[in-house]
C-alpha cells in the first residue's frame, strides 16, 4: 500500500474516532447480595466493564448480633466468588454498609458491636486508603476518580453508626385491612453525627470533581413509604438537601436497601437542576410478590426484580452529561433516565 493512501486511511480513522477511547466513565453500584443466594448478577456486572463498583450496603446477610467469626466468613464467601474476583482484578471498588453488615436489623447509633462490624467490613473493602478509618467512628468515606476535568468524587456515607432512634409500631393498613409496621417520626432525630456532618460538608466544598456521587445505604428522597428512609428524620433530611443547595455542585444520589428499583426526582430551592436519588437493591433478591407502593417523587416505573445500578458519564459536551440505567439478569434494561447538567 502505497504510503499517501495509508495516511489517507489513518486520517480517516482519526476522525471517525476509530481506536480512540472513548470519553466516558462508567459506574456500577449495587446492594442487598446475599452470599448464600445466586451470584449470576456478577457477570451481568462484568459485561458493563465499569471502571468502579460501588457497594451500597448490605454486602453480606449476616444474624442480628452473630459472632464476629461467622461474619467474617460471610465476607471471605462473598469475596472468594470466582466473578467478582474478576471484577476486583478489574474495576475500583469502594462502598458503604447497611444494617444487615452494620450487624443488626435496621439498627442505629446504639448498637453496641458496631466497631468489631467495622473491621470486618473494612477489610473486606479494598480500599486504597484504609488509614482513614482510625481518624474516626463510623465508615463514611470518599474517593475521587479520573484526572483533569474528568473527575467524579463518590462520597460513601454512613447511615448506621450515628443514626438517632426511630420507633417502629403496629397500625392497621387502611388498604390490605391487616396489621403492619412502620416507624414513626422523628422529628429531631439525626442521621450522621456532627462529626461526619463536618466532614460531609468540607467534601462538597471540594471545586476539582465534576460530579459528586453521595452515596446513602437508605433512600433520600421517597418519602411515603413505611420503611428506613431519611424521610423519618425530615430534620436531617431538610440539612441534607440545604447542603447540597448550597454547595452549588453537581450532585446525583444512589441508594439500595428496598429490594427495588427506582427513580426519585425533586426540585430544590436553589438548586438549578432536580437532584436525583437512584434506587437499586437486590442484586440476588427481591419482593416476594408485587404490591402497590406510593412514591410522589417517582420518575419512571417501580421496578420489582434483580438488579444493579448503572452510571455512564459522556464528557464529550462541555458539562457531563450522565445516563443511569437499572440492569438485570440477561442484559435487560428495566428503566433510564438521562440527566443534563
Amino acid at each position: 500500500m502505497k504510503a499517501a493512501t495509508i495516511a489517507i486511511l489513518l486520517a480517516f480513522l482519526v476522525s471517525t474516532g476509530y481506536g480512540q477511547k472513548k470519553p466516558q466513565t462508567v459506574i456500577a453500584f449495587g446492594s442487598c447480595n446475599d452470599e448464600n443466594k445466586s451470584q449470576e448478577m456478577w457477570k451481568e456486572v462484568l459485561a458493563q466493564h465499569p471502571d468502579v463498583w460501588i457497594w451500597g450496603g448490605d454486602n453480606i446477610y449476616a444474624d442480628d448480633n452473630e459472632p464476629f467469626e461467622k461474619m467474617r466468613a460471610r465476607y471471605e464467601k462473598q469475596k472468594s466468588n470466582t466473578d467478582y474476583q474478576r471484577l476486583l482484578k478489574s474495576s475500583l471498588v469502594t462502598g458503604t454498609w447497611d444494617d444487615h453488615d452494620y450487624g443488626i436489623n435496621d439498627g442505629g447509633k446504639n448498637f453496641g458491636k458496631k466497631k468489631g462490624s467495622k473491621e470486618l467490613f473494612v477489610d473486606f473493602i479494598p480500599f486504597s486508603n484504609k488509614n482513614q478509618f482510625t481518624k474516626h467512628d463510623g465508615v463514611y468515606n470518599s474517593i475521587t476518580i479520573g484526572r483533569h476535568k474528568q473527575k467524579v468524587k463518590i462520597i460513601n456515607l454512613d447511615t448506621r453508626s450515628f443514626r438517632d432512634t426511630v420507633i417502629r409500631i403496629t397500625y392497621m393498613d387502611s388498604t390490605t385491612l391487616t396489621k403492619s409496621k412502620k416507624y414513626e417520626i422523628n422529628p429531631a432525630g439525626d442521621v450522621l453525627g456532627e462529626e461526619q456532618w463536618t466532614w460531609l460538608t468540607k467534601e462538597l466544598q471540594d471545586n476539582t470533581p465534576q460530579l459528586f456521587i453521595i452515596n446513602s445505604s437508605i433512600q433520600v428522597i421517597s418519602q411515603d413509604h413505611r420503611f428506613e428512609k431519611w424521610g423519618n428524620l425530615p430534620s436531617a433530611q431538610k440539612r441534607l438537601y440545604d447542603l447540597i443547595a448550597s454547595a452549588t455542585k453537581r450532585v446525583l444520589i444512589i441508594s439500595g436497601d428496598r429490594h427495588i428499583a427506582e427513580f426519585s426526582k425533586i426540585r430544590l430551592p436553589g438548586l438549578s437542576y432536580p437532584l436525583v436519588d437512584f434506587t437499586s437493591s437486590g442484586m440476588t433478591h427481591t419482593w416476594s410478590e408485587f404490591w402497590k407502593e406510593d412514591n410522589r417523587y417517582r420518575v419512571g416505573d417501580l421496578v420489582i426484580q434483580q438488579t444493579f445500578g448503572l452510571i455512564s458519564i459522556d464528557w464529550a459536551g462541555s458539562s457531563p452529561k450522565v445516563t443511569l440505567q437499572i440492569k438485570g439478569l440477561g442484559g435487560v434494561t428495566y428503566g433510564h433516565q438521562l440527566i443534563v447538567f
